[in-house]
């Protein structure tokens, strides 16, 4: 059984920076494609991003893009991402999760299969 465990998540002002971490157990990991995804309260589950089994390719919501970096490390099973300039809209929980098919969209949720418990993101203004 696949266990993903967010963590790094917390209180930052408007402006400041985040670092999620993402571990996984079990499976290999190299072999899945990663996603973020998070949800505020009230509101639909959204895509944050993705990154490719080998890391060499990311894609982004537009909302995030040039302030967020995912990164991976395979040796480690590791996912991460790099939140900057963050906003009071970003404030939400926080999921990442694994990629079922190498085919198929990104940002689609049901394309996942596995997802870690979250972590909060709140961004004071």
């Amino acid at each position: 059984q696949v266990q993903l465990v967010e963590s790094g998540g917390g209180l930052v002002q408007a402006g400041g920076s985040l670092r999620l971490s993402c571990a996984a157990s079990a499976g290999t990991f190299s072999s899945y494609g990663m996603g973020w995804f998070r949800q505020a309260p009230g509101k639909e589950r959204e895509f944050v991003g993705f990154i490719t089994r080998s890391g060499n390719s990311t894609v982004y919501a537009d909302s995030v893009k040039g302030r967020f970096t995912i990164s991976r490390d395979n040796a480690k099973s590791t996912v991460s991402l790099q939140m900057n300039s963050l906003k009071p809209e970003d404030t939400a929980v926080y999921y990442c999760a694994r990629k079922r098919l190498a085919v198929g969209a990104v940002s689609i949720r049901y394309q996942y299969d596995y997802w870690g418990q979250g972590t909060q993101v709140t961004v004071s203004s």
